[in-house]
C-alpha cells in the first residue's frame, strides 16, 4: 500500500490555518455571492454602490478578511501543493520567496483599494 505524504503536519499550525480559512472562505463567499447576484444583479453594481457597501464597517472588514484568508488559503496551498511533489531544496527556497513576495503585494494592493472605496484614504 502506497504511504500517503503531506507537507502540513497533522495538528500543526499551518494545517490549522488551511481548515480555518476554506471553513471562513465558504461562509464569505457564499455571503459575498449572495450580496453581489442576488441582493444586487450584476447589472445594478457600481461604483457608487461598491463605495457605499465599503462604507459600511461590518462589510468593509469581512471583505478585507475575507482578502487575507483567500490570500493565505491560496499561497499556502499551492506551496503546500508543491511541496507535496517533491519540491526542495532551492527550488523550495525560491517558490516560497516568490509567494510571499507576491501574497504581500497582493494584500497590500487589496488593502489600499478597499481603504479607497470605504473613503478612508
Amino acid at each position: 500500500m502506497a504511504e500517503r505524504y503531506s507537507s502540513f503536519t497533522p495538528g500543526g499550525t499551518g494545517w490549522l490555518l488551511q481548515r480555518i480559512t476554506a471553513a471562513f472562505l465558504v461562509v464569505v463567499l457564499a455571503f459575498h455571492f449572495f450580496q453581489l447576484h442576488f441582493v444586487n444583479h450584476a447589472a445594478e453594481i457600481t461604483l457608487a454602490g461598491t463605495e457605499a457597501r465599503m462604507e459600511n464597517i461590518g462589510y468593509f472588514l469581512t471583505m478585507v478578511l475575507f482578502l487575507y484568508a483567500g490570500a493565505f488559503h491560496g499561497i499556502n496551498g499551492v506551496y503546500n501543493a508543491l511541496v507535496n511533489q517533491g519540491l526542495d531544496g532551492t527550488p523550495k527556497k525560491v517558490v516560497l520567496g516568490v509567494l510571499i513576495i507576491a501574497g504581500v503585494a497582493l494584500v497590500a494592493q487589496g488593502t489600499y483599494v478597499a481603504l479607497v472605496m470605504a473613503g478612508m484614504i
